[in-house]
């Protein structure tokens, strides 16, 4: 009972959330599952709306069928990296909506030159669809999640791969999960280099070596794969802002770069 009652509060919220921005006609409920969170939009054919997230442990049938029930939309378009909450999606959507799971064997956009393209998560997918569309190519996305994944788009407008490191968060998380002394600590831009503070300290070696951690691996993608040529880089992700606004590496910030990718994905099938 309490349970249920939860997942009704759950419900009311994310559905006035998204209820107070969306268009009046509604082509698409987007919804982009990853290990941290669940983010949802209303879209039309054009344009997505704002997005409402939770955390992916709290999405249920009754989360995803409070949004249905909103809107008559044409297609729920979406991109899983946690299979145990896929069920969630199906169930609600019978008799509702057609369901459009992302996977490689969809028209994209672009090509895949990858050797086991299932095994390619579906947000990186929607990512390069994205950027190919919305930027052009070749282009790199740099998308700030739970893991920070860079995805890589050829000047032939093909998928070629990528690199998966640990994500920032992740990062801070084990120092303080794993050592006695050190704190948990607000991921926000140090003041200064050398902290005068345990909790300074640890902010300016997250943020700056994390801005070298994704400079160098831009420098190499960009050495290996496009010598001498214009590379489109894109970032993504809850800490895209943070970290990209002093990389001029990175051309422009997108929050919502996957959700977009699903919108594209949703017309190309």
């Amino acid at each position: 009972m309490i349970r249920a009652l939860w997942d009704r509060c759950l419900t009311a919220c994310v559905v006035q959330c998204l209820h107070l921005f969306v268009v009046r006609r509604s082509d698409y409920l987007l919804i982009d599952i990853s290990n941290s969170y669940a983010k949802f939009a209303f879209a039309s054919r054009r344009r997505v709306s704002a997005s409402a997230r939770i955390a992916t442990g709290k999405l249920s049938s009754a989360v995803v069928a409070g949004l249905l029930a909103q809107r008559h939309v044409e297609k729920v378009v979406v991109s899983s990296v946690v299979p145990a909450k896929n069920s969630a999606i199906s169930n609600a959507a019978k008799k509702r909506a057609k369901v459009l799971w992302l996977d490689w064997k969809l028209n994209l956009g672009v090509g895949i030159d990858y050797p086991k393209p299932e095994s390619i998560g579906a947000d990186r997918l929607a990512n390069a669809a994205a950027v190919a569309q919305l930027y052009g190519f070749p282009a790199v996305v740099v998308d700030f999640g739970t893991a920070v994944t860079f995805d890589i788009v050829s000047e032939r407008r093909t998928y070629l791969g990528g690199v998966i490191a640990p994500g920032l968060e992740a990062m801070t998380n084990f120092l303080y999960q794993r050592t006695a002394l050190l704190p948990k600590i607000s991921l926000k831009e140090p003041r200064r280099a050398v902290g005068k503070s345990t909790i300074e300290a640890m902010q300016a070696g997250a943020v700056f070596g994390y801005r070298g951690l994704v400079r160098e691996i831009l420098t190499r993608i960009k050495t290996d794969q496009f010598p001498r040529k214009k590379v489109y880089v894109v970032a993504t992700g809850g800490y895209a802002r943070l970290i990209a606004s002093r990389l001029p590496e990175i051309h422009v910030v997108r929050p919502h770069l996957t959700l977009e990718g699903l919108r594209i994905v949703g017309n190309l099938n």
